[in-house]
Formats: C-alpha cells, structure tokens, sequence
C-alpha cells in the first residue's frame, strides 16, 4: 500500500527560504503593528531567522503542522498567516509581534502567542537581540483574540515590573477563561 503524505507536510518546494521576504506570503500588518515602523526585507528576514532559532530552543512548534512556528511565515499555501513584526513608534528598543494563526478558530493561537512571549524574551534562549520587551499580540481576526491579547498585555506587565519572565505558574494566575499554557 502506498504512502500517501498528510497535506500538511509537503517538501521543501512549498516553503519560502529564512533570507527572503515574500510579502505575498505574510499576512498583512493588523492594529498593533498601525502607526509603527514594521520590519520588511532584509530587517523582517534578519530578526525572523533570530525568531527560528529562539523558537527552536524553546519548541515553540505549531502541533497540526509539526513544525517551528517560525517556519509558518515562509509556508506558502497559508499566505494570511504568521508573524509581522514593527519597532514601536515611541520606544525603538520596543518590538511589536502580531501573529496572525491559520483560522479564526485556531485552538492552539493562547499557547502559540505565550510561548512566542516567552522565546523572544528569556535570557537564557538563543541568539541575542536589541529589543527588550517584544510585545506580542494576536490579530483580531482570531475569535478569542481579546481574551488571548488581555492575557498577553498582563503577562507583559508582570515581565516589566518584575524585570524577568514570571514561570507558568505565576502567568497562569492571571484572569482568564481557563485556558492555560505550559510554557
């Protein structure tokens, strides 16, 4: 009988390689990133190859496709989905990530969106970058969005007052609908 691959996990062909920037195949910038300086070319493809390495350390993977989550903005057959990254307009040592998840429905978007959070600022995870904090929030477009997003901006807050990343126990403890994190 012949194997027949999962749609999902088609050959390298159907990915964008890490030094390119295919703005057709990124999701446009939503409200977090209006009125900011949004990373294109060679900047959005420097700081996204730094996101892959973060990401791997910390397995930040995307379960329905098995892959890092980094790998989705060069996966071609989701063109609305993925990271989009600005330098904030007040702050410049401030980055903004909005991620954009392949449905509105996206059930893993909370756990993708926090440990994305929890990657780009930990000490102790990969390559260095210029920005402290990378502020992450999720695209309206996701319909839990404002819950996931409320959770986000406090799990942010603990992270500035505290001067380092809160463990899962403490940003578990903010309000929220149940949903909950492992990373």
């Amino acid at each position: 009988m012949p194997i027949v691959p999962r749609p999902w996990s088609s050959g390298d062909e159907d990915f964008d390689g890490y030094d390119a920037f295919v703005p057709a195949h990124l999701p446009a910038p939503g409200p977090f990133l209006d009125g900011h300086r949004v990373l294109t070319g060679r900047d959005h493809a420097a700081f996204h190859r730094l996101t892959r390495e973060r990401f791997e350390a910390r397995t930040v993977y995307d379960a329905t496709f098995g892959y890092n989550l980094a790998r989705l903005n060069l996966d071609s057959r989701h063109t609305d989905a993925g990271y989009r990254y600005a330098v904030d307009a007040e702050d410049p040592t401030v980055l903004r990530a909005e991620f954009t998840p392949t449905t509105e429905f996206c059930p893993q978007s909370d756990t993708l969106a926090t440990a994305s959070f929890r990657a780009w600022n930990a000490d102790d995870v990969g390559p260095a970058h210029e920005f402290d904090p990378v502020r992450v929030r999720v695209a309206p477009m996701h319909g839990g969005s404002e819950r996931i997003n409320d959770r986000l901006a406090a799990l942010e807050a603990s992270y500035r007052d505290a001067g380092e990343l809160p463990t899962a126990d403490e940003s578990d403890r903010t309000p929220h609908d149940g949903a909950t994190t492992p990373f």
